[in-house]
Formats: structure tokens, C-alpha cells, sequence
């Protein structure tokens, strides 16, 4: 993709259903007796794998445009799939279907590209097993194998990383254990799975103890099909927001977009430097509220006393959009740092170096770190630059070209479409040069 510099970006962003809802709705939607109807549900790579998984298990599914029914069977219809479950790109998919697949009476495989190969796996793997799953991984990572056990045994699990996808993880397992089984973190992380299974009919309880907070889940919950409308993906908002917050004369707007305060730490981000953000026509789907959001910049430079530092627990809250941070801090004066973000190593890819040798490439002045980066305000030019197959990469990049004096060129940059399959088309679209 080649992409020249910009001098603002005006207009209205189409954005993707969100990504991570989507994943949730179509899994917990498959566990649940009736049908599901999921509107406005995520068309991307990684969703597609989460259905292609789920019609492997023998779980009917249509797509009628940007609709996407689920025919749920309950937590144990299920059948033995004839061969290992790609999951493709997505981590999401492995991760919540091997909570999922702990509690089914047969065994499965669950596989993925070179990428997904690469990923950490024994952090899902070792709760299972304390549940009384067989797991088996390839040192570490994906093919996953799983014999599962009916029924679980309840655990209560401290998380030692946070992540979302584990809490979510044992918290489907959590619904073939005898028991309540319960999920407790020092760093809060996102909340979709419980909103979404609460939705759905599942005995949920919150808790607060000793500085962590947690949720119970009871084995003996049954879910019920919902009609869902899933919300713009917040995440695509970021890469439109962060072009916004940087060209003088900016105005973008996303229209229904997702406002779960776990998934806007980007916009507090921005109100620090004084970007404007308005709310308007706010909702509620499934648990996950929504409203339609207006960024508009009138200043040349982003200034702040001194650097700006992201670290601690603020990094769970913006751990995918810390690439296009990246690129933000090339504007801010004098900088951004971002540190206790080394999980960006076991992404897609590693998304502290792939940031870092790219910007380089492109004139910035950025140190890399063993937990992240320090960026400080620079003069970028066009440069050839690599996704290193990860969309984030990608996207991020391309609005470092907007950013840019001269002509980018990203190579891999189709990876996009794993997550926002129209993000060059809207782009293109919103574009004043």
C-alpha cells in the first residue's frame, strides 16, 4: 500500500462490529439453547475463524449479510469435529474455545497459522488442567490438544498476567464445573465475556478482595439466545482518532461506536492533549453501551509539560492501541513513554520491535525498550516500511504516512483485514491532501 502525507482527515468512519464482542456472541450464542441473531457482527478474519470453528462442532450458522444467525444447541451440543480447528490468525478463537472444549466428553486439536503458532498457550492450559482437562501443547504454544472432562472440577484462579482472553477462558470452562468457579485479577481487564454471559442468563457474582477484583461464575447456569446489535469496534476508532487528534482542521465522526470504559483509554489519552471528543445518541446492547463519538483538532502541535509515561495498570486498558501510541507520540511534544507493556512482544508479532524498526525507518527519534518504547515529537518522511503480517502494525503505519513528508509504502499491508477489512477504503475516504 503506498500512502502519501495529509493535511487532515474530515468525514464519517464506518467502522467494523467490534471485534471482541463479536467473537463472544457467536461462541456464548452457540452454548445457549435457540437461536442467537448477531447484528452488525465483525467482518473480519478473525471472526470468520470463530464460525468456521463453531460449524466444525456441528453448530448451525448463516450469514446474511453483516446479520449472523447461531443455531445454539446448549453447553453440550457440541459434536466431535472430523478433524483439528483452524483458528486461523485469531488468539481470541484458541484461547475462549479451549475453555469451552475443556468441558466437552471428546477429544479436539485446536491449530492456527505461523503466527498464532507463536503465541503463549500454557497460560490457558494450566488453569484447565487444574479443572481436570487433559491439555496438551506444543512447548508452549498452539496445536493445543484437548480431552476434556464432564464434569469440571471449580477452581478459584488468581490471574497471573492480565489478560482478558484467560479470564475469559476459564470462565467458559467455568460453566461445565460442579460448583462456582471464580476469576480474580490485581489488574482489571476487558469485561465482554461477563456482560455477555450475563445477557444471556448466566449466575454471575462480582466480588472485591484484598486489592483484586473477581467474578464467580456457577456451573449450573443455562443461557438463552439473545438478539444482540454489536457496537463499532473502538480499537478501528483509535487509528481515525489518533489521524484526527494530529491534522489541524480535523473532524471525524464514528456512529455507534463502543464506550465500555474498559475500551476507551484512548480517548482519556487524547483529552489530556487537548483533543476534543464528543459523545451523543449513547445506547445499550447486551450489557455494552455505545454512542456516536466527534474528534476535532484545531492545533498545529500536541504539547504537554514533559514526556508523557503510560505505564502500571493503564497499559491493560490500552494494550491494542499502543502501536498507533506509537505513532501519536511522534506528534506530542516532547514525547510518550510507554513501559510494563511487554505482552505487546507476544501479539501477532512483536509489536514493540516491529513499531520501533519502522518509525526509525521514517525519521523518528525512538528508543526501544525491553517493556516498550520512548518516542519523542519528530519529523517523519516516507519510508518503506513492513505490517510484519499484524494488522495493528499495519494500520498504525499507515497513519504515520499521513503524517509523513513523501510517499510510504507498507508492505503486507492486506493483514488489515483481520480486523477492519475496509480500514484503506475508509481512510482513503476521509483524506484531504
Amino acid at each position: 500500500m503506498r500512502i502519501s502525507g495529509a493535511s487532515s482527515v474530515v468525514g464519517n468512519v464506518k467502522l467494523p462490529g467490534d471485534k471482541s464482542i463479536s467473537h463472544r456472541a457467536a461462541l456464548i450464542g452457540a452454548l445457549a439453547n435457540g437461536e442467537t441473531v448477531i447484528g452488525n457482527f465483525a467482518d473480519s478474519d478473525d471472526c470468520h475463524s470463530t464460525l468456521r470453528c463453531l460449524e466444525a462442532l456441528g453448530i448451525g450458522v448463516q450469514r446474511n449479510g453483516g446479520v449472523v444467525m447461531i443455531a445454539g444447541k446448549g453447553k453440550f451440543g457440541f459434536r466431535r469435529p472430523q478433524a483439528p480447528l483452524d483458528c486461523g490468525n485469531s488468539g481470541t478463537t484458541m484461547r475462549l474455545l479451549a475453555g469451552v472444549l475443556a468441558g466437552q466428553p471428546f477429544q479436539t486439536e485446536l491449530t492456527g497459522d505461523a503466527s498464532l503458532g507463536r503465541r503463549p498457550m500454557e497460560r490457558v492450559a494450566e488453569p484447565l488442567r487444574q479443572m481436570g482437562a487433559a491439555i496438551e501443547t506444543s512447548e508452549g504454544h498452539a496445536p493445543i490438544r484437548i480431552s476434556g472432562h464432564k464434569p469440571l472440577k471449580a477452581i478459584e484462579y488468581e490471574a497471573p498476567v492480565a489478560s482478558a482472553q484467560l479470564k475469559s477462558c476459564v470462565l467458559l470452562a467455568g460453566l461445565y464445573a460442579e460448583g462456582r468457579t471464580i476469576v480474580s485479577e490485581t489488574t482489571e481487564t476487558r469485561d465482554h465475556t461477563e456482560r455477555m454471559l450475563a445477557a444471556f442468563g448466566a449466575d454471575l457474582r462480582e466480588f472485591d478482595a484484598e486489592g483484586a477484583t473477581g467474578i464467580a461464575v456457577s456451573g449450573g447456569s443455562e443461557l438463552n439466545g439473545q438478539n444482540i446489535q454489536i457496537p463499532a469496534d473502538p480499537s478501528g476508532a483509535a487509528f481515525f482518532a489518533v489521524a484526527a487528534a494530529c491534522l489541524p482542521g480535523s473532524r471525524i465522526t464514528f456512529q455507534k461506536v463502543g464506550t465500555n470504559p474498559s475500551r476507551v483509554a484512548f480517548l482519556d489519552l487524547l483529552s489530556e492533549l487537548g483533543v476534543k471528543a464528543d459523545h451523543s445518541s449513547p445506547g445499550v446492547s447486551a450489557g455494552e453501551p455505545f454512542a456516536d463519538i466527534h474528534i476535532s483538532n484545531s492545533k498545529n502541535v500536541l504539547s504537554l509539560p514533559s514526556i508523557l509515561v503510560i505505564d502500571g495498570e493503564r497499559i491493560a486498558g490500552l494494550i491494542d492501541e499502543l502501536p498507533i501510541i506509537a505513532v501519536l507520540g511522534t506528534k506530542v511534544a516532547p514525547g510518550i513513554e510507554v513501559r510494563d507493556a511487554s505482552e505487546l512482544r507476544v501479539k501477532e508479532s512483536d509489536r514493540i520491535a516491529g513499531m520501533v524498526e519502522n518509525l526509525r525507518k521514517m525519521g523518528a527519534d525512538i528508543e526501544e525498550f525491553p517493556d516498550g518504547f520512548r518516542v519523542k515529537h519528530s519529523r517523519l518522511f516516507g519510508a518503506r516500511v513492513d505490517s510484519f503480517g499484524d494488522h495493528r502494525i499495519a494500520m498504525a503505519c499507515s497513519v504515520a504516512a499521513l503524517f509523513a513528508e513523501g510517499e510510504t509504502k507498507i508492505g503486507g499491508a492486506e493483514c488489515a483485514s483481520v480486523s477492519f477489512p475496509n480500514f484503506y477504503r475508509e481512510l482513503e475516504s476521509v483524506t484531504v491532501r
